[in-house]
């Protein structure tokens, strides 16, 4: 799996979703086009999905709020007879690396986690029409939807038989939702996760495991009349048009480095890092969101969201050996600021809304990233608001002190903004800086106190907003050192102790899901149950069940 994949996709391009508008109401249709797969090796069969799948419906949910803002009720089906989804394809599972295992189901659960979201932050909420097996992941599809509803009849069930099947856990939030979502009890979900053949019928609904069951002859009227009356509920304003979601202004380079118009990533494989270094705005603020709205895609905040995203999806998928992620930004602070800010001043504008919503998920992405990770402010950054948001994301932060010779820039600052405290909330359901300062509530009214102050070094250690400050004879030793040194340590030992490090504070389903696919992933699909040449994914399909050292460790 060695060609570079692209996370970037339109409509005119889909194998394997299609949907269909209808007024406050969408129909999104899992058609699986089985000799479509990203890689060769495998078919798609059975509405079974690879990450090629995942990127579409990724495209499809964005695409939904933005282009589509009319949209109240999403109903998620099947275009295939007898079957909802099978899940994730066996045969990929079977044969890719690890690392590509490990990205795909990080990036599954991204994707459903957005469109979960959806009827809180956008008043989109999504329904799960199984009609048909539903299957493993087939089922993780229908758990991110707000509302599930199953057809009764001989063969249509929900299922996770990961366990009994496979040797492997359901990877995309599957019995974390079934218990902490559905809060379904956990010795009948005990019996659910060990059956192969699912539930179905009014005990999949006494069980908790779908909202509603009905009759094969009704279902069809059943399901519309239901996204009919959601979207009459719906919070979302009326919005007769949206924006189009263009396409992206990117180069590829040999080297591994990317330019896009706002972000520009510098590769360095023989250091075992990459620098993305993020452009403040050349042109003032929009006057209104109804000019911010006739620039679309285009609009500053929406189009380096977009480029950002794009380019850390890029880099997990596409550059593995790329271990440190080194974040600056360039730019004038209070030009960026004016253009956040006339976000946050009208945040119940449907577009606002959007953008401020997408950039929580991109910082969202941000966290859970695999990687080593460290922001450089330096002179002529922009580390504002949400951009300082960054300086809270990472593993350190180092940050100059006073002039260095020869740099013209101006002073680098870090300005706090509205940004910080509400609006951009981690998984653990606190902001950036509540994680920061999680037992030091002083600290926290102290930042709260600077904020819209341009604060330079000493002031920014002062509050704790940095990790360390350096002048110009210590900067470049200093950071030299620190990167070597990361490069050095083990990636394994990196993830574990970053990710055990990131998430401070309460626990919520989302950090449970994250957390337990970091740990379950990185040793059940190494152990030889799993993916040994005897092995439940490698047997899986020929009618012999794996061998099993039945030690348990």
């Amino acid at each position: 799996m060695t060609k570079r994949i692209d996370f970037q996709v339109d409509p005119t391009k889909y194998n394997h979703w299609r949907v269909e508008y209808d007024g406050p109401v969408a129909n999104l249709i899992m058609d699986v086009n089985e000799d479509a797969g990203l890689f060769d090796g495998y078919q798609l069969k059975m509405n079974s999905y690879d990450l090629g799948v995942d990127i579409e419906l990724a495209d499809i949910v964005q695409r939904m709020r933005f282009e589509h803002p009319e949209v109240k009720t999403v109903v998620m089906k099947s275009g295939k007879d007898r079957i909802f989804c099978a899940g994730a394809n066996i045969r990929m599972l079977g044969g890719a690396a690890h690392s590509h295992k490990v990205n795909f189901c990080k990036f599954t659960n991204e994707t459903r986690n957005t469109f979960e979201a959806a009827e809180e932050d956008s008043g989109q909420k999504y329904i799960a029409a199984v009609k048909g097996a539903c299957a493993g992941g087939g089922y993780e599809l229908a758990l991110a939807c707000n509302y599930i509803m199953l057809t009764d009849d001989s063969s249509s069930n929900v299922s996770l038989p990961e366990v009994p099947l496979l040797a492997v856990l359901p990877g995309t939030g599957g019995l974390t939702r079934v218990t902490d979502k559905r809060k379904v009890r956990r010795d009948l979900a005990d019996v659910f996760c060990s059956t192969e053949e699912g539930v179905r019928g009014k005990r999949a609904q006494d069980w908790k495991l779908v909202d509603e069951v009905v009759a094969n002859s009704k279902f069809d009227a059943a399901v519309e009349e239901r996204a009919r009356e959601f979207a009459a509920a719906s919070t979302r304003p009326d919005v007769d048009k949206g924006i189009e979601l263009t396409p992206l202004d990117r180069t590829f380079h040999e080297d591994g480095s990317v330019t896009y118009s706002l972000v520009e990533v510098q590769a360095d494989r023989a250091g075992r890092k990459v620098t993305i270094t993020l452009k403040g705005p050349d042109e003032a603020a929009p006057a209104d969101m109804d000019a911010f709205t006739a620039q679309g895609a285009q609009a500053y905040m929406l189009r380096l969201a977009r480029e950002f995203d794009d380019a850390i999806l890029h880099l997990r998928l596409n550059e593995k050996d790329l271990g440190l992620m080194v974040f600056k930004t360039q730019g004038d602070p209070e030009a960026f600021a004016a253009h956040e800010q006339l976000l946050l001043d009208n945040a119940d504008h449907w577009l606002a809304n959007e953008v401020l919503k997408y950039w929580k998920r991109v910082l969202k992405r941000v966290d859970v990233t695999s990687r080593s990770m460290v922001a450089l402010v330096e002179h002529g950054s922009c580390f504002t608001g949400i951009l300082a948001e960054l300086l809270f994301s990472v593993d350190r932060t180092y940050m100059m002190e006073d002039e260095f010779e020869g740099d013209n820039r101006p002073i680098a600052t870090v300005t706090l903004t509205d940004a910080n405290f509400g609006p951009m909330p981690m998984g653990n359901g606190l902001t950036r800086l509540e994680t920061r300062f999680l037992d030091d509530d002083a600290a926290l009214a102290a930042a709260k106190e600077a904020k819209g102050e341009a604060l330079e070094a000493e002031d920014a250690d002062q509050k704790g907003l940095v990790t360390m400050i350096l002048d110009d004879i210590d900067w470049e030793d200093e950071i030299r050192i620190f990167m070597e040194e990361r490069a050095s340590f083990s990636p394994d030992a990196m993830t574990g102790m970053e990710a055990n490090l990131r998430f401070a504070g309460p626990e919520t389903m989302e950090t449970r899901i994250f957390g337990r696919l970091t740990a379950w992933q990185n040793w059940i699909f190494n152990r030889p149950n799993a993916v040994g040449e005897t092995g439940a994914l490698q047997r899986y399909g020929t009618g012999v069940r794996g061998d099993y050292n039945m030690e348990r460790v």
